[in-house]
């Protein structure tokens, strides 16, 4: 599972998680990719768990990228505890995703195989997504961008 080799602070607050993602909103490295639609944590065992769906879905064929990172540490109390005397301890780790985020990208297999990988990687996610392809970037997209 994923988790950070050092932080500089053991605690985090929770924070809030209001509007798009800032970046990550487009596919860098592979052909197809899944794109969260709506505000969540996801934890490190949420990620391994899709990214081992997708993996023996293809057969180990192809190339798969995680896009996202848990480096954010979630506290919790131990169970019939009293109020006070600080807080707990870390538990685990989560990321904090937002929509338009791409969470992984996959290259190197058909449309209808990454589809089917996608499909199942999200099955074991707590958001929901889509599955998005690579722009073919060119053309006459960008025709009348360019300078004379």
């Amino acid at each position: 599972m994923l988790i950070p080799k050092r932080v500089k602070f053991r605690r985090h607050q929770r924070g809030r998680m209001k509007g798009v993602s800032k970046g990550g909103t487009q596919i860098d490295s592979g052909e197809f990719g899944l794109q969260a639609l709506e505000p969540r944590w996801v934890t490190s065992q949420q990620i391994e768990a899709a990214r081992i769906a997708m993996t023996r879905y293809v057969k180990r064929g192809g190339k798969i990228w995680i896009k996202i990172f848990p480096h954010k540490p979630v506290t919790a109390k131990p169970a019939e505890t009293r109020m006070g005397k600080g807080k707990g301890s870390p538990e685990y780790w989560v990321a904090v995703v937002k929509p338009g985020r791409i969470m992984f990208e996959l290259a190197g297999v058909p449309e209808e195989t990454a589809r089917e990988a996608m499909r199942l990687a999200a099955q074991k996610l707590p958001l929901k997504c889509k599955f998005v392809k690579r722009e073919e970037i060119g053309g006459e997209a960008h025709e009348g961008e360019r300078s004379s």
